[in-house]
């Protein structure tokens, strides 16, 4: 085996491999091969690092260089000079990871973005090459389901689990031992383990991360979920838009039955386990538990009424538990480092840590993993280097369409399960996307009802009639014909929907709009009232209008015009007529000398 002097870890995550990182990866090798290097760097393909702002990134270790938004041309450059010469790239690298007034280079642990973090579902993410189990088992991988089997009776790992306080993280935030006990209690000669991997909420990309990054970890973790509860087989459900997640799956599952760590007689303990990859088609009603395991059954995914839960009556009609990647890429380092080590992290009824997917009007977009209990600024400031060009943060939306915006005079608030449900949010799965002083909140709800009314099963009748009465309402305030009236209508009718639908989707599905509705009422009451977009974000709201002073009499405005709403005459200033102008825009963009108005 060789061993190698330097590492130049890549990250082969979705957002770095859209931006070349493959392309990084063969020149590397183009050029280690050039220098005589090939036999002592190794090149490292890994999964994401979290700054995807930076992509794509690349690190060389033992130094710890952290070079960012790297190009097929700076390659040559990292090779000759930091490779063969011992002389970092200075350009290269991201401006945080060196000390100040220094060329010493930062531990990535002493980075403002991951200081504050603590890595546990994360914590092979850009460390290890995914598809490359002995790497997972160099850093502690099937450990835990070698003590599982070995060491503990199914009802001790299910104790850990319950003595843990860890809870669901795909949302609803229902606590996993106690899911997994049921489970256990049904008897049945069939049970099965199923992994939630259908992440559909706009710029989620928590769990696609964790599988393109780890996919070991909730291998095993579903099979000491197999052993906890008496099931011999696993499905993961994961949307077939994730390709690279599908890939690492299927080249992970195919090494652990070569090693023997899931098909039959697992570390001969007598134990049966094995796993199937059932592909989604992006229905995001198939995140919903009984929607997912209907689909795996092969029947259009609608959601079933409940009770029976599924862990009495799921997949096939047998008792089925369901938990989500983040979730089980928890289960091996509780198993592993025990109950009140997990318990110690985090709030008093919300342990361990959450992954966020931060993205919107901030500087560093990515993926985070915090302590349960970490503040909205801390993450929003601190982690996420606060909002771009200097705006003002205006609200934050966790838990994606199903989920509320938290106003600027809230973002002391803790992120926990309950903090967020009592300030009329939720955690959702983990999305979390920031707004800044140039959103609309009213346009902010219509774009989530959009998406619920375009996602909706169409099962239920509250779910697939009110949601699309209440963007109807959204829509009509958008464009000035709103009343106020019309707010009463939204509330009376999202509570309604709240109450009577079948599912998860349409519970949820106004939530957007009465937390807008309670923060930024005044923001509705200018729609309706002055006639007026405050964001000066709302189209059928815009009015364009030429300053005189301003205007030098180019008539490049007029030129541009589709419709030919603006005249004049050269030299002299324009003016448009707002009758005919179709608000698009184009003169805003062009105007020279910035005398146009929105």
């Amino acid at each position: 085996m060789n061993i190698y002097r330097s590492q130049v870890l890549v990250c082969g995550g979705t957002g770095c491999t859209s931006s070349g990182s493959a392309l990084l990866i063969d020149e590397f090798e183009k050029q280690l091969k050039e220098n005589g290097l090939y036999d002592e760097v190794k090149v490292v393909k890994t999964g994401c690092f979290g700054l995807c702002a930076l992509g794509p990134i690349v690190i060389v270790y033992p130094e710890g260089a952290f070079y960012s938004m790297v190009k097929k041309e700076d390659v040559k450059e990292i090779v000759e000079e930091h490779l063969l010469k011992g002389r970092i790239v200075q350009r290269l690298l991201y401006d945080e990871s060196v000390h100040e007034g220094t060329d010493e280079i930062k531990s990535l642990n002493e980075v403002d973005f991951y200081k504050k973090q603590h890595r546990i579902t994360l914590r092979n993410c850009g460390v290890i090459n995914p598809e490359n189990i002995d790497e997972y088992i160099a850093r502690d991988g099937y450990e835990a389901l070698g003590k599982a089997l070995t060491e503990m009776k199914p009802q001790e790992v299910i104790d850990t689990i319950k003595d843990s306080g860890l809870r669901g993280r795909g949302g609803g935030g229902f606590p996993t031992g106690l899911k997994w006990q049921f489970a256990a209690n049904s008897v049945n000669e069939q049970k099965y383990v199923c992994c939630n991997a259908d992440e559909g909420d706009p710029g989620a990309f928590m769990d696609r991360s964790v599988l393109e990054g780890d996919p070991h970890a909730v291998l095993e973790a579903m099979a000491i979920a197999g052993y906890a509860i008496g099931s011999n087989q696993g499905y993961i459900y994961i949307r077939a838009e994730y390709p690279i997640a599908v890939q690492r799956l299927n080249i992970a599952i195919k090494q652990a039955r070569e090693y023997g760590l899931l098909g039959k007689n697992i570390f001969d303990s007598g134990f049966d386990f094995d796993i199937e990859i059932r592909l989604g088609a992006g229905a995001f009603v198939c995140g919903e538990e009984t929607a997912l395991m209907t689909s795996i059954e092969g029947h259009r995914g609608e959601p079933r009424p409940r009770p029976p839960f599924p862990a009495v009556k799921g997949l096939f009609g047998k008792p089925t538990i369901l938990n989500n990647v983040e979730t089980y890429a928890n289960i091996p380092r509780i198993i592993l480092k025990g109950a009140d080590w997990f318990s110690k992290i985090g709030t008093e009824k919300s342990k361990g840590t959450k992954v966020f997917a931060l993205g919107g009007k901030i500087n560093n977009t990515g993926l985070v993993e915090v302590p349960m209990g970490t503040t909205l600024r801390e993450i929003v400031e601190d982690i996420g280097g606060g909002i771009p060009n200097g705006k003002k943060f205006k609200a934050a939306q966790t838990g994606g369409p199903s989920g509320g915006c938290i106003p600027a005079e809230l973002i002391d608030t803790p992120i926990d399960y309950d903090s967020l449900i009592a300030i009329g949010s939720m955690m959702g799965s983990g999305g979390l996307i920031v707004m800044d002083e140039d959103n609309c909140m009213v346009d902010i709800a219509k774009f989530f009802l959009e998406f619920t009314v375009d996602e909706s099963c169409g099962k239920c009748t509250p779910c697939r009639v009110g949601t699309k009465r209440l963007l109807e309402i959204l829509t009509k305030i958008t464009d000035g014909n709103g009343t106020m009236e019309d707010l009463d209508r939204l509330e009376s009718l999202a509570e309604a929907i709240k109450a009577g639908s079948l599912c998860g989707l349409g519970q949820t599905a106004p939530n957007p709009v009465l937390s807008t509705l309670k923060y930024f009422r005044d923001e509705y009451e200018a729609h309706i009232i002055d006639k007026t977009c405050p964001a000066h974000v709302c189209k059928g709201l815009a009015k364009y209008e030429i300053d005189p002073e301003k205007c030098k009499g180019c008539g490049l405005c007029a030129r541009q015009c589709p419709v030919g709403a603006i005249s004049g005459q050269v030299k002299n200033p324009f003016k448009i007529d707002s009758e005919k102008c179709i608000k698009c825009g184009a003169c805003l963009e062009k105007c020279p000398f910035k005398a146009i108005t929105k």
